[in-house]
């Protein structure tokens, strides 16, 4: 009445999973090719095996950049004045390029701070400039901008080695660890007060430029022919006081929170310093630069709304103390905070990016990365 055991099967041997001669039949040895279940994985894993490709392609040409460029300059020996110029060649790329890359950002920080009723806000700051003054009109003040840090980033890096270790060997090397951060602080403040004379007049025909509508100044060394007509060098030095009031807070807070947050990262991981490759040593480098530079943006903020406001507003013949009392009358406290989280995204960026830049050239030219670690000794 019931069918046996072996009709039931032969019926359904092509699906029984548990024929094990069944299971050698499957489409490949038909000559058909099995479907994948996710094209999409396919695709996502031939472009992560192209990126890497690319990567292994762009890390191999560094290296071969690098050994040539070694070659030229020799061995570059820790604390010698040959390893102070690669250091002053690093600040100024690491400084004059990202400053320059977020000129609009700054334009538009700057506007906002000497006119809070300008624009509702950087959105609608970026589509007005776009509009009215086109692509240019996005990136004012480039000029004297990229001039101006490039100087200031030469003396800061360069000057900061310098003094680190001119301290260092002030105080002797077991004060020079005890005070480490102490160590920092001075040898960037000192570092600073000189880069920042380098910058001061640069900066003073940048916010010119930014601040007027239409700009009427045009080139960066037209400006400073200007500014010197009308009010002597002094008017490229108006900002000065301010400027260092700005910066060297920043150039402390930059500096010194950035050695500190990258021991303590170099302290949480497993390892030392040297068992990292550069990859890892550079994406340190920009982890701590960002989170440096949002402390640098909140410290510093007052001074550099202040800047802005004395390079726009300052009447010829006018005190110092009294433009300062005068602005501060017509803004009040809440007014140096204007513009501050756009400057907390441009600095934060710009600061990891320099971090980041400096030691790739440090790496570039055979040197070891800023922080982490205790100071090469002078051979």
């Amino acid at each position: 009445m019931f069918p046996s055991g072996g009709d039931i099967a032969r019926a359904f041997a092509s699906q029984s999973p548990l024929s094990q001669s069944q299971q050698t039949q499957q489409p490949e040895a038909a000559g058909l090719k099995r479907r994948q279940p996710f094209p999409a994985w396919n695709v996502v894993e031939d472009i992560e095996k192209k990126a890497d490709a690319i990567a292994k392609e762009a890390s191999r040409e560094f290296e071969v950049a690098s050994q040539k460029a070694q070659a030229k300059t020799g061995k570059i020996e820790p604390w010698t004045p040959k390893y102070y110029a690669a250091c002053t060649v690093g600040g100024m790329l690491a400084c004059g390029l990202t400053h320059t890359a977020v000129t609009p950002l700054d334009l538009i920080k700057c506007r906002r701070q000497v006119d809070p009723l300008l624009y509702k806000s950087n959105a609608e700051a970026f589509r007005t400039i776009r509009g009215a003054e086109g692509l240019r009109g996005v990136f004012t003040g480039w000029g004297p901008t990229f001039f101006g840090y490039s100087a200031q980033g030469a003396f800061k890096y360069g000057g900061y080695e310098f003094f680190k270790k001119f301290y260092s060997d002030l105080v002797g090397a077991e004060n020079a660890a005890r005070w480490k951060t102490s160590l920092y602080l001075t040898a960037s403040a000192s570092a600073e007060l000189i880069a920042d004379v380098a910058l001061c007049p640069f900066e003073a025909v940048k916010v010119r430029m930014q601040t007027t509508i239409p700009p009427d100044i045009r080139s960066t060394f037209t400006g400073i022919s200007s500014v010197v007509n009308k009010e002597g060098v002094a008017g490229l030095y108006k900002g000065l006081y301010p400027l260092w009031g700005r910066q060297i807070p920043y150039t402390m807070m930059k500096f010194a929170s950035f050695e500190t947050i990258v021991e303590m990262i170099y302290n949480s991981l497993p390892g030392q310093k040297s068992d990292y490759n550069k990859g890892a040593q550079t994406a340190v480098a920009f982890t701590g630069g960002y989170l440096a530079g949002i402390l640098c943006a909140v410290v510093s903020h007052p001074a550099d709304v202040m800047v802005s406001k004395l390079n726009a507003n300052r009447q010829a013949g006018e005190a110092f103390g009294a433009a300062m009392s005068r602005i501060y009358k017509d803004i009040g406290f809440g007014g140096l905070w204007n513009g501050l989280p756009v400057r907390i995204v441009m600095i934060g960026t710009l600061t990891g990016l320099q971090w980041m830049i400096y030691d790739s050239f440090k790496i570039f030219m055979g040197l070891p990365t800023t922080g982490g670690g205790p100071p090469a000794e002078k051979k």
